[in-house]
């Protein structure tokens, strides 16, 4: 399969932040990866790769060498996020509204609210059931197989000046339609009904609302990737491929692809925990390497990759005046002196001459100075582990919308990139 196509299927699947981590963690363990348990002892091996699901919506893969040498980085890791914008569903969400059965929802990050409009969309996630051990409820993935929701409109009779720009109420009109019923608990009826539990055995849940449109290629030689989720799927897509590929002997290769980066990583499956060093720090001594973990694990270094703003070009003035990134020039190292952008000359330097020696094209991206940029998991994670880091990713258009828009040319270059890092 075409990098395209690879990523293709993950954007297909990875339909919630769990379903992402179960697709990723399937190509690992078909291309001879050993799954291995946070909770339980574990038995590395020389050569050895492995591959770790924490809470089932943040995922480690790693490989280890025959033999370590004293070459740096000793540890190269690359990092992406599993989860997106969207909206999720409330717990007690059933709502009856003049004959309309609707679920109420919340908005799970910074979304581009009207993109969610006039859209099928379907539900993801994970349910608890009631199981036997309190402490060990059964937890189950759920996707619907349909569209079961869509949030219309209002008709422009009824609202004249929404081509001036409308602000959506999130509570009260982000609400979506499901059917036309007057009962009561329909959505969990409609739940325990697909998962073959009873009503009151649902205890709680995860679900994702999501877009089912499928991605497609656009332009006149397809040269554009549409669809939803790319922010940040191509990501983990390009970092699962890239580790595969890795055939390192002298160092340890990590990727981490973490949850929670859309609502700032401060999670026990986020980027601002302690897992990364704890994992590191485990690794190292499983390895009988308790006298070197701490020469070893500061001599590592972290790619965050995440995706940039590449230029529109119908607001070409929001962009910097130098450095101005376009789709299907390759993937975007991104700075940022107040360090929202993990801006490490040296590691900047690293990645630039690893592109001009493997002939892989690279832009820059900095924000214009008088408009306030997003922020990435990068600054996150090296403030807790203290290593060289630099932000990179492939530029889109529409960033944060529910259908985005990238280059389909840059996920090969992004997977180059990683792979060459990796090698």
């Amino acid at each position: 399969m075409t990098e395209t196509e690879i990523l293709f299927d993950l954007l297909e699947k990875g339909i919630s932040p769990a379903h992402a981590v179960s697709a990723c963690e399937k190509r690992l363990t078909d291309a001879g990866f050993e799954v291995v348990d946070y909770g339980t002892a574990w038995n590395l091996k020389a050569g050895g790769k492995y591959v770790v699901n924490h809470h089932e919506t943040t995922l480690f893969a790693f490989t280890l060498p025959q033999n370590w040498s004293d070459r740096e980085p000793a540890i190269r890791i690359a990092a992406a996020h599993t989860d997106f914008p969207c909206l999720r569903i409330k717990p007690s969400c059933d709502i009856q509204t003049n004959g309309y059965a609707q679920v109420n929802v919340e908005v799970y990050g910074g979304a581009i609210l009207n993109t969610w409009l006039d859209r099928p969309l379907g539900v993801a996630g994970r349910v608890a059931v009631r199981s036997g051990d309190v402490f060990t409820p059964k937890v189950v993935t759920f996707q619907s197989e349909k569209n079961l929701m869509t949030i219309p409109n209002l008709a422009i009779h009824m609202n004249r000046e929404v081509n001036k720009g409308v602000e959506l109420n999130k509570q009260t009109e982000l609400l979506p339609i499901c059917g036309l019923s007057d009962d009561a608990d329909y959505f969990l009826d409609f739940l325990a009904k697909e998962l073959a539990v009873k009503k009151e055995d649902i205890l709680d849940f995860e679900l994702t609302i999501y877009n089912k449109e499928k991605p497609e290629f656009v332009g006149l030689n397809d040269e554009f990737i549409s669809a939803s989720r790319l922010d940040n799927l191509n990501s983990c897509s390009a970092l699962v491929s890239a580790i595969i590929d890795s055939d390192r002997a002298d160092g340890m290769n990590l990727i981490a692809l973490f949850d929670h980066e859309e609502i700032g990583s401060r999670s026990k499956q986020g980027a601002g925990s302690i897992l990364l060093h704890d994992m590191l720090v485990r690794i190292l001594t499983e390895c009988g390497l308790e006298k070197e973990v701490w020469n070893r694990l500061y001599n590592s270094m972290i790619l965050s990759v995440d995706v940039a703003h590449g230029l529109h070009p119908n607001y070409a003035g929001k962009m910097d005046l130098t450095n101005k990134p376009v789709l299907g020039k390759g993937f975007c190292i991104k700075e940022a002196c107040s360090q929202s952008y993990a801006t490490d000359c040296g590691a900047v330097a690293v990645i630039q001459q690893i592109c001009e020696k493997n002939q892989i094209p690279y832009q820059k991206f900095v924000n214009r100075s008088d408009l306030a940029g997003g922020g990435t998991l990068g600054s996150i994670a090296s403030a807790l582990l203290p290593v060289k880091t630099v932000d990179i990713g492939i530029p889109l258009l529409a960033m944060h919308s529910a259908r985005e828009l990238m280059a389909a040319a840059d996920q090969q270059a992004l997977k180059d990139l990683v792979s060459a890092y990796f090698g």
